[in-house]
C-alpha cells in the first residue's frame, strides 16, 4: 500500500493505462511567486487549463501584494475560485472606478487591499465554491459546493452558502484537538500509506494508533 507519487503532475493513471489530463498536483504545474502550495494537493477540471494558476486565482499576479497559501492533501473540484484581494477597488471614496490601473507610472502601486488567503491541509473545496479575499479557512474543512467564503473558517467545520456558514463541526472540540496534534499530513508518506484505512473510515482513536512515537 502507498500514496500516490507527488512528483507527477498528473496522478490518476485510468483503466487504459493513460493519464488523466483533468487532475493535477498543483505544485507540479504552478510556479507562481505569489502562491504556496503544498504536496499532493490537486485540482480537477472538466477543460483542463494551460494556466491552473490563472484559472484558479485569476485576480493573483506575480506582481500582487497579497498572498496564497494551501496546504497539503486539498482537493479542489471544477469551478473553485480564489479571488484574490488584488481584484478589490477603492470603496472609501463616492466612486470605486480604478482610476489608478489606466496610468502606467500608479496602476502596479495600485492596491487598496492586501489581505492573503489561507487554506489549511487536508480541506475539500466542491464544485464552483469561491474563496474571498482575507478568508482563511482551518485544517480538514469541507466547503460545499457553490459555497461563498469570507472570514475564518475553523477548522472541521462543513461551511455551505452564500455567505458560507458553518452548518455542523465533524468532530467534537476534544476529537479536533487531538486531529490537530496528529498533524497526519506531516507523517512522513509510509505511515500515512499504512494509515489508510482508518484515515477513510476509522475513528480519530483509530487513526492515533498509527502516530508516529
Amino acid at each position: 500500500m502507498s500514496l500516490p507519487d507527488p512528483t507527477r503532475t498528473y496522478p490518476i493513471t485510468l483503466p487504459d493505462g493513460s493519464a488523466h489530463k483533468g487532475t493535477v498536483f498543483l505544485n507540479r504545474v504552478i510556479d507562481h511567486p505569489r502562491m504556496h502550495i503544498g504536496d499532493y494537493t490537486y485540482a480537477s477540471d472538466f477543460d483542463p487549463p494551460d494556466d491552473w494558476a490563472a484559472r484558479l486565482a485569476p485576480y493573483l499576479f506575480p506582481f500582487s501584494k497579497e498572498l496564497l497559501s494551501i496546504g497539503k492533501f486539498c482537493q479542489i473540484a471544477h469551478g473553485v475560485r480564489f479571488i484574490g484581494s488584488s481584484g478589490n477597488h477603492e470603496t472609501k471614496g463616492p466612486s470605486t472606478f480604478p482610476f489608478a490601473v489606466f496610468e502606467p507610472d500608479t496602476m502596479l502601486g495600485y492596491q487598496p487591499d492586501t489581505r492573503d488567503m489561507t487554506i489549511g491541509n487536508d480541506v475539500w473545496l466542491g464544485f464552483e465554491a469561491k474563496v474571498l479575499p482575507g478568508a482563511t479557512i482551518g485544517n480538514g474543512v469541507i466547503v460545499g459546493a457553490g459555497a461563498v467564503v469570507r472570514g475564518s473558517i475553523p477548522d472541521y467545520a462543513i461551511v455551505t452558502g452564500n455567505p458560507a456558514r458553518v452548518v455542523r463541526m465533524r468532530y467534537s472540540a476534544e476529537e479536533i484537538s487531538d486531529l490537530l496534534a496528529l498533524a497526519w499530513w506531516d507523517w512522513p508518506p509510509e505511515r500515512i500509506a499504512m494509515a489508510k484505512s482508518a484515515l477513510e473510515a476509522g475513528s480519530v482513536n483509530d487513526l492515533k494508533v498509527f502516530a508516529p512515537q
